[in-house]
């Protein structure tokens, strides 16, 4: 009978900070410190791992690897790697930090702000048909549904815009601004 001998992977103590750090941030941004600091682990391992590795190295129980990895899978964020001679299953993160976070940003607008400005318009509805509400409360949550409508559309379109081209977008920082405002002043004479 073969033996599979699981790799033990012996963290630095600069990967050690950032898979603990990843763990913090992910319960800031309200995901569970395990899932995080699993996928921090995966993140920087240069070989696919399993479950018994992931439970091993972070000294976590199998049972919460098992369900933190059900969560990435959901994401996207992890996924399964075949591996020769092995039938357990190995896991590796998205590779491409690109793509990783274009998935996160598409999974938190579906789950949190496409929900929020559903539950907006309804609210908003219903406040500019109660003689009750105010002006100044009609004014807010219009500006904010107009708000909420615009970074929807931004996001639709820069969501169709090439990675290449994003890229170098991003680098310019405020210099875009400089370069854009001639052309936006001139849009606003016009109105």
């Amino acid at each position: 009978m073969t033996e599979i001998t699981v790799k033990t992977i012996e963290m630095s103590p600069a990967i050690r900070q950032f898979v603990l750090h990843w763990g913090d941030l992910g319960g800031q941004w309200g995901v569970n410190r395990s899932v995080a600091q699993i996928h921090a682990l995966l993140l920087v391992s240069d070989h696919p791992m399993t479950a018994e590795e992931i439970a091993e190295a972070l000294s976590l129980a199998r049972s919460n690897v098992s369900n933190s990895i059900k969560d990435l899978l959901g994401w996207d964020l992890v996924k399964r790697v075949p591996v020769m001679g092995d039938r357990r299953d190995h896991f590796e993160a998205e590779g491409d930090m690109w793509e990783m976070v274009s998935r996160i940003v598409a999974i938190r607008k579906t789950r949190e702000l496409d929900p929020a400005a559903a539950v907006l318009d309804a609210c908003l509805t219903d406040v500019k048909a109660d003689p009750a509400s105010s002006e100044t409360a009609v004014k807010r949550l219009s500006d904010l549904q107009e708000l909420i409508s615009s970074l929807n559309e931004w996001y639709d379109q820069m969501n169709k815009v090439p990675k290449s081209t994003i890229a170098p977008l991003l680098k310019l920082g405020a210099r875009a601004v400089d370069l854009l405002t001639p052309f936006i002043k001139t849009k606003k004479e016009k109105e």
